[in-house]
């Protein structure tokens, strides 16, 4: 009984906050409750959203199955750095996207990212120490800070879909950029220190809003 009030007060202290914007409040309503889940290898989790990028979700569910296979599992960084570039090459990466993941692996072996790490840094920090990595730049570290490190205050404000919802959900006038991105950023203060639900909510009724 004493873990379900834990559950219901985890849900009720984002909805509760996020709920005093009445906009946010009608997402909420419609999308019900989200719960953040932690990833236990952070190195695979940077490598497969590399993988990811600019394809479809139905490709890179593909290439990310092949990338599996190849090691018969979840492979180690030490496995791999050492696999030949034609053999990741052969499961439909990219040149680059070869390069990027084995940045990712070699900087695990060599300075490792888990969440023992990590933990210790604030989400500034955490952006600053994986950006090193070539390949790897602030949107993956902050998609990695949501959904990996369950940071619950995060706002991709280079988010070209979030962008375009808080745009829509606002009716925020065309201007220039710097000044529309100001003031999505301002918008998305009012949401600390729950602005990674924010983001979910907003993506969620982006996808399933009217045309």
């Amino acid at each position: 009984m004493h873990f379900y009030y834990l559950i219901i007060n985890y849900f009720m202290e984002y909805i509760t906050h996020l709920s005093k914007d009445e906009k946010l409040k009608k997402l909420i309503g419609q999308h019900g409750t989200f719960k953040l889940k932690k990833q236990k290898n952070l190195y695979l989790y940077l490598c497969y959203s590399i993988m990811s990028q600019q394809l479809s979700t139905k490709v890179a569910r593909v290439i990310r199955q092949r990338f599996i296979d190849l090691y018969s599992g979840e492979p180690s960084p030490q496995q791999i750095v050492d696999t030949p570039f034609e053999k990741l090459r052969a499961i439909g990466l990219s040149n680059a996207k070869v390069s990027y993941v084995q940045n990712v692996a070699r900087f695990q072996i060599e300075k490792g990212m888990d969440h023992k790490i990590l933990s210790k840094l604030n989400n500034e920090e955490v952006i600053e120490y994986l950006t090193q990595i070539k390949g790897v730049g602030r949107w993956t570290t902050e998609m990695l800070l949501m959904f990996a490190l369950n940071r619950e205050d995060v706002f991709a404000i280079d988010d070209l879909g979030l962008q375009q919802a808080v745009i829509r959900l606002y009716d925020l006038k065309h201007r220039k950029k710097k000044i529309m991105l100001d003031k999505i950023s301002k918008i998305s203060l009012q949401w600390s220190p729950y602005r990674t639900y924010a983001c979910m909510y907003l993506w969620r009724w982006k996808d399933n809003s009217p045309t």
